[in-house]
């Protein structure tokens, strides 16, 4: 029976890893062990100025700080805005309660793509668009990516979490800032990793809102995914070449790029990846 469940793993990890290990095979091989097609797992040598012209392209310490700052800042705010609304759901009871939950997960319902355009309209007239605001604003006031689904997260555990332990809490003076900060908190740990891994890889990920807010108008500010999406372009503009030439782009380059613009999520899930998994086995959600 282990060998069956073994094996069936071992095909199933082999199905998600292939396409990685493709990428960064190709990604180490020079021009000619691309062209030779005798050459298919093992490259005749490490070849690695894909990765230098890549790095170059690809203006990765701007790309990188915009990722990063697009990804962690929102996140935060979002984390916070998602705990502190998922606690009131959960703890207190207020008028209209019930429509007010009905409208949060209707407003997850209603596809993005309806809104978009409406949006975009309101945060130029409100001037977020090329800037940070245009994520951290929305974060904040309970309306991020995906906001929703961390604020489920956060209601269905504090919702969980013994009443008991309040009405002790209270009966020895604390008051409900100090029931939040000394009960809630340290007993949601889980969802708070949960929601701050899936919100920072979302917002990482996220490359049309980011080309909608932050390439409408003139701007330093930029992200890896959006300078891969240029990628063929700008190689082109930095490294001219003619017909036939050595310097000409080529699938290794391509694939060096994407490579660069995921090893960051492949380093951040390898130190976290025991938080991950237990906090998403203590959370309950489905794998993404």
């Amino acid at each position: 029976m282990k060998v069956i469940i073994y094996t069936l793993l071992m095909c199933i990890g082999f199905v998600y890893l292939y396409p990685v290990l493709h990428m960064f095979i190709t990604s180490i091989k020079s021009l000619e062990d691309l062209l030779d097609s005798s050459i298919n797992w093992i490259p005749s040598t490490l070849y690695t100025d894909n990765y230098q012209q890549a790095y170059s392209v690809m203006n990765i310490r701007q790309s990188f700080t915009g990722s990063f700052l697009i990804a962690a800042i929102p996140t935060v705010f979002q984390v916070v805005v998602a705990a502190l609304v998922g606690y009131g759901f959960a703890r207190y009871s207020f008028p209209l309660k019930k429509l007010w939950f009905g409208l949060m997960i209707f407003s997850f319902i209603v596809p993005p793509q309806i809104l978009m355009m409406p949006t975009y309209q309101l945060f130029s007239q409100l001037n977020l668009t090329g800037s940070l605001n245009a994520f951290i604003v929305p974060a904040a006031l309970g309306q991020g990516l995906y906001s929703t689904i961390f604020i489920l997260i956060f209601y269905q555990f504090f919702k969980q979490t013994p009443q008991s332990l309040y009405e002790a809490a209270e009966v020895d003076g604390a008051n409900q800032l100090i029931c939040f900060f000394k009960i809630a908190i340290p007993m949601a740990v889980p969802a708070f990793i949960i929601s701050f891994l899936f919100s920072f890889v979302w917002y990482w990920n996220e490359t049309y809102l980011t080309t909608l807010y932050l390439t409408s108008q003139s701007n330093s500010l930029t992200t890896i995914l959006l300078q891969l999406q240029q990628f063929e372009q700008n190689y082109e503009a930095m490294y001219p070449v003619a017909e036939n030439s050595p310097n000409k782009i080529n699938e290794g380059i391509r694939m060096a790029g994407t490579m660069i613009s995921i090893l960051p999520l492949l380093a951040i899930y390898f130190f976290l990846q025991r938080y991950f998994v237990e906090s998403v086995d203590r959370t309950g959600i489905a794998g993404e």
